[in-house]
């Protein structure tokens, strides 16, 4: 199914809870979900289902995929590409390596693509980690690895354009890539930026509030007033929207760091309320405070 999608907000905050709330992590109906394509630029689309946002490109050399969501979805996303194309997926990019974005990577390996993804998320996928939420994420096979591995930047030449796949700093992980498609102009960000509110940083893997904040003026520097950004979960957004969003996470850090020298405890500071206007006041919003609020302490 083909169609455009303004709006996400309802499953967005669904998404929030379960991303900062590991109590609220419960089974998912996976025959429920269906997979929505939306067109975003000449040959790239963008797939929502359950799980981190996929970029699609589609063309004579293949097709690319960024991010693959659920291992139960597999066949659903696979059936939305091939409404796109006849061609299988040659590559897998992985933004980064939680669950949500990388749990069909087994699959997508075993069927002969490669998947590629800065060299700490690899390290991440080899190992059992515990996520900053308390998830724990367990190791894959060799097969679902990233068999394709890059530092800093590296570029791809795939159907007819530059592909640059770039780590603009340590923000949501240790091992954040976002990907550029420079003739279309669209930029798959990952979890470095979403559209859900306060975003999940995962200090637990290398994540800091900090680095994020330093991160996303990388990524405008990248980019224009034209480009169409892809974001890790939410609607398709604009450099501005990016710029907004980094300019909420400056205002949070700096009332959370008005607290720090103000030498007040982790309760006295949540009585100030650091994120008022940007979340509500919830356990949530409590955790996520707490989590950022211990990076300056």
């Amino acid at each position: 199914m083909i169609q455009k999608n303004n709006s996400n907000n309802r499953s967005n905050l669904a998404l929030l809870a379960f991303l900062v709330l590991p109590s609220l992590l419960i089974a998912q109906d996976f025959d429920a979900v269906q997979i929505t394509t939306i067109p975003v630029r000449d040959n790239i689309y963008m797939l929502q289902g359950s799980g981190g946002n996929i970029g699609v490109s589609i063309g004579a050399d293949g097709t690319l995929i960024i991010d693959d969501q659920f291992a139960p979805l597999t066949g659903k996303i696979t059936a939305a590409i091939a409404a796109l194309t006849d061609k299988p997926v040659t590559f897998v990019f992985n933004s980064h390596f939680h669950y949500d974005h990388t749990d069909s990577n087994e699959n997508f390996g075993r069927a002969g693509a490669y998947i590629v993804a800065q060299d700490n998320s690899r390290k991440r996928m080899e190992t059992t980690q515990v996520l900053a939420n308390g998830r724990v994420q367990e190791a894959y096979d060799e097969v679902g690895l990233p068999k394709i591995t890059f530092f800093d930047a590296m570029r791809f030449y795939f159907n007819g354009e530059p592909v640059d796949v770039v780590n603009t700093g340590s923000g949501h992980t240790d091992g954040d890539a976002q990907i550029y498609f420079r003739e279309a102009n669209v930029i798959h960000t990952g979890d470095m930026f979403v559209r859900y509110g306060l975003p999940f940083i995962d200090q637990n893997n290398g994540g800091n509030l900090d680095g994020m904040i330093d991160a996303l003026m990388n990524l405008a520097s990248l980019i224009d007033d034209d480009t169409i950004i892809i974001p890790g979960h939410g609607q398709l957004s604009t450099r501005n929207d990016l710029l907004d969003y980094r300019a909420m996470l400056v205002v949070v850090r700096g009332n959370l760091v008005r607290s720090k020298v103000q030498g007040l405890s982790v309760a006295e500071m949540l009585a100030t309320e650091p994120a008022t206007g940007y979340a509500p006041a919830n356990a949530g919003t409590a955790d996520w405070l707490t989590r950022a609020y211990n990076e300056y302490r």
